[in-house]
């Protein structure tokens, strides 16, 4: 069989990947050794996730395994060699604040734990995909320089603007705070782009907006939309961090993401970029959330407004998806913010 490797397995998108490259007839090797875990404590653990992935998940084999220990990483793809046909790169530190008290360990995970997939990728199995989870936040606080509205429950951009239908790729890196994840997460981000242009890989990064669905293990510091539901069932306090809580995110559902692999896979181009997300179609500010939330469940949030903001945090970002929607255009978004919401609740 032909075998997608999976880094962050267990994770919200690589478990998503791994159910659906399943289907799709491929052996899944998951890499994943619980790091959320170690992140962000209980709420962010993956444990019930790679339970869910043993048990039904069919050819799904699982290794518990840091990917920072370049020897057992090498081992795996020494074994399987050029029968891995797909590496889907899921795993990651993923937060603003972590990174921050931490930044070795967020460029250790994030960077050169990428690097070094690469090189194996290079030696063991070339003619391959190499899928790459990037991230909007290697624009940095770019988007938060345009000129925005403030409305009653969020921010918007006037409807002349360029990046009115959702930002592009044309959008600077360059000259803006990223946080350290932010940086860490551009550093890999350049080096996929690299071995796909400057290499030949078939490397692609995805520059994705808030993911989000029913399999994440959503905490304060990471998971937007996951833990306000989670806070808001369990009738605890959500903290807001800055903005006044009308900061705008746009949410693409795991499912949407992974269907975005598939097209990639099925005619890779070598080291390209698409900003990815919820676009126009799926967006929300955190107030408008809490209030489809409590129309949905009945139950009042309770929210905490604080007045300072994560250093490197977007005001608002959409994303506009036309470069991948123009190279891969049967792909389309099949979730909406309130779909998700629902979906979420009802798991």
């Amino acid at each position: 069989m032909d075998i997608c490797l999976i880094t962050g397995s267990a994770g919200l998108i690589g478990s998503e990947a791994s159910f659906f490259f399943s289907k799709k007839k491929f052996k899944i090797i998951g890499v994943d050794n619980n790091l959320r875990y170690f992140f962000f404590g209980k709420n962010g653990s993956t444990t019930w996730n790679k339970k869910r992935l043993i048990e039904n998940c069919k050819n799904y084999y699982h290794y518990n395994v840091d990917i920072r220990n370049k020897k057992k990483i090498n081992d795996i793809f020494k074994k399987y060699k050029n029968k891995i046909k797909l590496i889907i790169h899921c795993a990651a530190q993923p937060s603003h604040d972590w990174a921050y008290k931490d930044p070795l360990i967020d460029y250790e995970v994030n960077s050169s734990a990428t690097f070094n997939l690469l090189n194996l990728t290079k030696e063991y199995c070339p003619e391959s995909s190499f899928i790459y989870i990037s991230t909007n936040k290697v624009y940095g606080d770019n988007p938060n320089k345009l000129q925005l509205v403030e409305k009653e429950k969020r921010y918007e951009i006037k409807k002349n603007h360029q990046y009115y239908r959702g930002i592009d790729e044309t959008m600077s890196i360059d000259s803006c705070v990223h946080s350290f994840f932010g940086a860490s997460k551009l550093s890999a981000d350049l080096f996929v782009q690299e071995y796909g242009k400057n290499l030949g890989l078939n490397t692609v990064c995805f520059r994705a907006g808030c993911l989000t669905g029913p399999a994440h293990s959503g905490a304060e510091l990471h998971g937007f939309l996951s833990y306000l539901i989670k806070t808001i069932l369990s009738k605890k306090t959500y903290n807001v961090f800055g903005y006044k809580g009308k900061q705008v995110r746009d949410n693409l559902h795991s499912s949407d993401l992974v269907n975005a692999f598939w097209e990639y896979h099925k005619k890779p181009k070598k080291g390209t970029v698409y900003n990815i997300g919820g676009s126009r179609i799926s967006n929300c500010s955190i107030i408008e959330a809490s209030q489809l939330i409590e129309k949905i469940t009945k139950i009042k949030p309770k929210l905490n407004f604080l007045k300072k903001n994560r250093t490197g945090d977007h005001q608002w970002w959409i994303t506009n998806n036309k470069k991948f929607m123009k190279d891969f255009s049967s792909w389309k978004i099949k979730y909406d913010c309130e779909k998700i919401i629902i979906e979420i609740i009802s798991k």
